[in-house]
């Protein structure tokens, strides 16, 4: 999306950390890189749930171990409030089970905080184009944890062949750019199908769409 001055305009970025060392350095990453925007830094999840939808930033970066409600549950409430809003969540943590249950909510990425910083910016680029930045490591646990579900036998909602067609180049890795590119249609048409499958499959993030799409029957 372009401005009316034909720019792009700068991502929004808002940082969630109850760490004021961790969310000092982070917020001065964004605000200094060229390209982004910082949006707002918020101590707890309280204050992001009721601040952040006013916001209104394009990346939410997300401490999980925030006290009181949990960085987990702030995405799954914020998510039902902005759909179109990445979520990073930022841990100390390589624990799969906080892993899946991020994505589950609702989340785009997860990384470690000591991520260099020119990753981390990289990784806000990456889900701003439809990717999913994690490590090697997390990507082989989630894949792990999904292989070893079994079938729920539940059957995929009615899906027309242009939106299985878009849900099978999501389980595949493809970035929406790429998707985009391989079934020749414009980003805007890409869209409005991912808008329509989400809602037939009542989810609210591409992982939730493919873990949806990989253990129900079409």
């Amino acid at each position: 999306m372009s401005s009316p001055n034909g720019q792009t305009p700068p991502i929004a970025v808002a940082v969630v950390d109850d760490d004021e060392e961790i969310r000092a350095s982070f917020a001065s990453l964004i605000a200094r890189a060229e390209g982004f925007r910082l949006a707002g830094t918020f101590s707890s999840a309280e204050s992001a749930l009721a601040e952040l939808p006013r916001t209104k930033p394009n990346v939410v970066l997300m401490d999980i171990n925030l006290p009181g409600i949990d960085g987990v549950e702030c995405v799954r409430q914020l998510k039902n409030k902005m759909p179109d809003v990445q979520f990073i969540m930022l841990t100390v943590y390589r624990d799969t089970n906080r892993l899946i249950k991020s994505f589950m909510a609702g989340a785009g990425g997860y990384l470690l905080k000591r991520i260099p910083r020119d990753k981390l910016l990289q990784a806000i680029r990456e889900v701003c184009l439809g990717g999913a930045p994690m490590t090697p490591e997390m990507a082989r646990r989630v894949v792990q944890h999904f292989q070893q579900m079994p079938p729920t036998g539940q059957l995929l909602p009615t899906l027309s062949p242009r939106e299985i067609d878009v849900l099978s180049q999501l389980s595949k890795g493809f970035t929406y750019k790429e998707i985009a590119f391989n079934l020749q249609i414009s980003p805007g048409t890409l869209h409005s199908y991912i808008s329509s499958v989400y809602t037939k499959l009542r989810v609210h993030s591409r992982t939730e769409a493919v873990v949806r799409f990989l253990n129900c029957p079409v």
